[in-house]
């Protein structure tokens, strides 16, 4: 059965990183909404450049904008087919309560929600270190000042609902990824 997987952690925790070795190893679809974001910035849709002086301010996408965006995703046949892993979506309780609602109109629902969890020294540095545009000192602490805010009451939202899985996200790639296919019954 496809699974529907929320993927969890401050910005820098090596998400995309997992993501990328589930779809690999069991075929799951990855939408990181920050990918399709800066997709939209690149191609200059009106989206994108809403999106692009929100992001370049330290902020996060406002929920109705990205809701709209990940409802439209996941109607789409790959991830009807083969599940879903989403990196990046929900940031807040309403949006997960939007997730909620859109999987329950498809008939589906949530599997799990892992948190890949690494400690504040490690992800900055960890950020600093891949030199992205919108890393800039101000921006990666504004964006983990926000996550703490805005997305850490998700951790007892999901956890409300026995859907919260905790993995260390320190180690090599491997021994974390042993780590997410156990939590995630995939081993």
């Amino acid at each position: 059965m496809a699974q529907r997987i929320v993927v969890l952690g401050r910005q820098g925790a090596g998400k995309g990183t997992q993501c990328a070795r589930l779809v690999e190893s069991h075929g799951i679809v990855h939408v990181s909404t920050g990918d399709m974001l800066r997709a939209a910035v690149a191609a200059g849709t009106e989206l994108g450049k809403q999106a692009d002086a929100i992001m370049k301010a330290g902020d996060l996408v406002p929920d109705d904008v990205m809701i709209g965006i990940v409802r439209e995703r996941l109607a789409e046949d790959d991830i009807m087919t083969n599940g879903v892993l989403l990196d990046g979506f929900p940031r807040t309780t309403a949006q997960a309560d939007a997730l909620e609602a859109i999987l329950a109109d498809q008939g589906n629902e949530l599997n799990a929600a892992l948190n890949i969890d690494v400690p504040l020294d490690e992800v900055t540095a960890r950020m600093v270190a891949r030199g992205r545009e919108d890393d800039t000192p101000e921006g990666i602490a504004r964006r983990l000042e926000l996550y703490e805010e805005q997305t850490a009451p998700l951790l007892e939202w999901f956890a409300e609902r026995n859907k919260l899985m905790i993995v260390d996200g320190m180690g090599t790639e491997d021994e974390i990824f042993a780590r997410v296919e156990g939590a995630l019954g995939l081993a």
